[in-house]
């Protein structure tokens, strides 16, 4: 089904195979390498300086990203630059904060030339492939899942500082990463849906991150048999195997749906060459995918639905999901969900859901067990679905109808019931995203399946089902016409045409970034929480869901920092927080210091002269998951300056330390170490050594009284070590 080859494979004649060690020319052949070229300011194609041709927010993000901007002196959107408004509108915790965010948004695209979406017209992906994506075009996110490879689009998400060196007329800078052959064969059977693919795809990469921080490139003769939809279904899932991209070959289905939305300027025919190098190849045979399940809590927990129903309990234990709530949706009928959600950019698209509205014709579901939500990922796509008929068969069977909102796939919309379970054809099912509290004792679980399967589900009444059990209409209508009469009655388009004299649009929650002080020579940090999962998710480090509505006020929103997962992270930190402003005080006016910063001096024994104190956070594999820079800043934010990981899961994570002035340590023996919350690190001329190039630092751990050496790794760029020696990207702006 999947067969993962990780070695140098060459493109010859339409096949794959072993690439010769003494022959390494053809890199330059592939198509992810072509676009880089294209984009690459730097004339060094080892060392890439990236410049994209448009970037995307969102309203979770883009507040304190312009804001960050602003402190570096941007004058105007020097890019096409999109804000939507699809994930901070259904999660309000009263007042008016969110629409607040919108205010403020739609008055600095009047004041800095930027295009608005208003909310619930369109999901930030969907409109990105309808009226931005293009082939050969690279652009950048503040969401994880930027991803329009199927439309020849290299599309990366990253946290929010990394949009705001692209608006400083800054670049992206990436060593050129592997490129890995993702080649398609044969053609999925009618039962199979996109979701389906790409669970099978993470399933085979995820745990050995086989294509962290790599680019996959889809080729073969399978992308044919797919429609641009499909396609575009299983290329936003690549988010969850970590890799940097991806980007697929294109041809006349993708020149058709560019046409269909008025943008056929926008195609290239984009092949790789024959002879061209891959640092690995994926093979997937489409038709051998079947209906699949992703278990909680993670989207590579991947089986195939016949796998599971049949050894629902064996499998269950293996995943230690035992609690009474999980297993008694075992069943003698079969394993019983509550819930079906269909939504976003992954599932809530135009053949998924006529689809699914084809497959529930006759169906009542009212009053049932089973609880069915769709939300269309666009207006334009809705106002087709009205057309072809599809709304009637959804509403008509019981289906319940949203609007145009990213809610489900971060818990700010259809949260399951407290112990339920959930099937979603959305992008992620991490602990506490769907919006539930177990600090709280609110406790749900979340399965991905794709609609298809999801519709089989329903028609059972939720009883989880394949929709290989089922009969799926034949002939089905897919044809499509692009309406964006929405679009132009709604959507504010002012790239080019900044105002300057317009003023910002401040609510009471919005408020700038508190003050971040330069790395001092020597630090004291205490260990503010300590965690040995075998990976730590943003959604851990930064809560999803209600939370949201306060991306736009630092302070408040830290106070949510780590709240699910150690609820004793934020006092301590800001106990330590309070200790490095007193000891600030007592340098500059001779005040007493606080008990807090004399017992961690004296604990220390390092004079008090050029030292700070802070916090930091220890986990084995910290970063997976989502793009949001909140993850690091709240951090900053209450003090902290390091993390210390065996790795870190993404990129994207550790980028958004360093550009918060955290140091982003490596300690190969992480989980031997015993390091524990209230530990003290204490680092001795850091600053020399971050400045000087150093790649490792010798420290000293105080554990329970006692003393040990640890010896903590630090590659880091040049660029790098400049921003963490500035205490962070906003003081190294300010500087330079």
């Amino acid at each position: 089904m999947v067969n993962c080859q990780m070695q140098p494979m060459r493109l010859m004649n339409g096949q794959l195979v072993p690439a010769q060690a003494d022959q390494p020319e053809g890199r330059e052949g592939t198509i992810a390498y072509r676009i880089l070229e294209q984009h690459n300011t730097s004339g060094d194609m080892k060392n890439l300086k990236i410049r994209f041709d448009g970037m995307l927010s969102h309203d979770i993000t883009y507040v304190n990203i312009i804001q960050t901007a602003r402190m570096g002196d941007m004058q105007e959107f020097c890019m096409p630059y999109v804000l939507t408004n699809c994930h901070n509108s259904l999660c309000a915790v009263g007042g008016t904060i969110n629409e607040d965010d919108h205010a403020f948004g739609l008055s600095a695209c009047i004041k800095y030339g930027g295009n608005f979406v208003p909310a619930h017209l369109a999901v930030i992906h969907q409109y990105a492939r309808e009226m931005m994506a293009g082939c050969g075009k690279m652009l950048l996110g503040s969401d994880s899942h930027t991803r329009y490879g199927m439309l020849g689009t290299l599309g990366i998400g990253e946290g929010g500082p990394e949009l705001v060196k692209q608006l400083l007329h800054r670049t992206y800078d990436i060593s050129y990463p592997d490129v890995v052959a993702v080649y398609l064969t044969g053609k999925p059977e009618r039962y199979v849906g996109p979701q389906d693919v790409a669970l099978a795809l993470i399933k085979a990469v995820f745990a050995k991150g086989l294509v962290k921080n790599k680019i996959l490139e889809f080729i073969g003769p399978g992308v044919d048999e797919l429609s641009v939809d499909f396609r575009g279904g299983i290329d936003v899932m690549t988010t969850e195997t970590t890799c940097l991209s991806s980007v697929w070959r294109t041809d006349k289905k993708v020149r058709r749906y560019l046409q269909i939305h008025g943008r056929g300027d926008d195609y290239r025919e984009l092949e790789p060459y024959n002879g061209a190098l891959y640092d690995g190849a994926i093979t997937i045979e489409l038709d051998k995918i079947r209906p699949m399940i992703a278990l909680p809590f993670h989207p590579s927990n991947v089986f195939t639905i016949d796998e599971f129903t049949a050894n629902a309990g064996d499998i269950l234990n293996e995943l230690g999901l035992t609690s009474d709530d999980i297993r008694s949706k075992i069943t003698s009928e079969g394993v019983r969900a509550e819930q079906g959600i269909i939504a976003g950019c992954s599932g809530g698209t135009f053949e998924n859901l006529t689809t699914v509205a084809a497959m529930l014709v006759g169906t009542d579901l009212t009053y049932g067990h089973f609880q069915m939500s769709a939300y269309p990922a666009s207006q334009p796509q809705l106002m087709h679905l009205l057309r072809n008929g599809s709304v009637e068969k959804l509403l008509a069977s019981g289906t319940i109808l949203r609007t145009a909102i990213c809610g489900p796939c971060f818990g700010a919309g259809d949260v399951p019931q407290n112990g339920g379970l959930s099937l979603r054809h959305t992008t992620r099912n991490f602990p506490n995203r769907e919006g539930s509290k177990p600090g709280e004792g609110q406790n749900a679980y979340v399965a991905l399946m794709d609609a298809r399967s999801i519709a089989a589900t329903a028609l059972r009444d939720g009883i989880l089902t394949g929709a290989d059990k089922v009969e799926i209409p034949e002939n089905i209508d897919y044809s499509y016409e692009f309406d964006n009469g929405t679009y132009n009655k709604r959507i504010y388009h002012g790239y080019g045409h900044p105002q300057p004299e317009h003023q910002l649009k401040y609510g009471p929650n919005i408020s700038d970034w508190p003050k971040f002080y330069p790395m001092s020579e020597n630090m004291v940090l205490e260990v503010a929480a300590s965690i040995y999962d075998p990976v730590t998710t943003t959604d851990e480090l930064i809560p999803s869901g209600d939370t949201s509505s306060y991306r736009s006020n630092p302070e408040r929103l830290a106070g949510f920092a780590l709240s699910r997962k150690v609820p004793s992270y934020v006092p301590k930190a800001k106990e330590v927080r309070q200790a490095e402003a007193s000891l600030r005080a007592s340098v500059l006016d001779g005040t007493a210091m606080n008990e807090k910063a004399e017992a961690m001096l004296e604990a220390s024994g390092l004079p008090n002269c050029d030292i700070e104190l802070g916090t930091l956070v220890f986990a084995l594999k910290p970063g997976d998951g989502s793009a949001r820079e909140q993850a690091a800043s709240c951090q900053r934010v209450l003090g902290g300056r390091a993390n210390i990981a065996r790795e870190y899961a993404t990129k994207r994570y550790r980028s958004n330390l360093i550009n918060w002035g955290i140091i982003p340590f490596i300690l190969p023996d992480a989980e031997a170490s015993g390091i524990r919350q209230g530990d003290l690190l204490v680092l001795t001329g850091v600053r020399t050594a971050v400045q000087s190039g150093a790649d490792a630092i010798d420290a000293e751990l105080i554990s329970g009284g006692e003393k040990r050496k640890i010896r903590l790794e630090m590659p880091l760029t040049a660029d790098e070590r400049r921003i963490l020696a500035a205490g962070c990207l906003i003081n190294y702006y300010k500087e330079s």
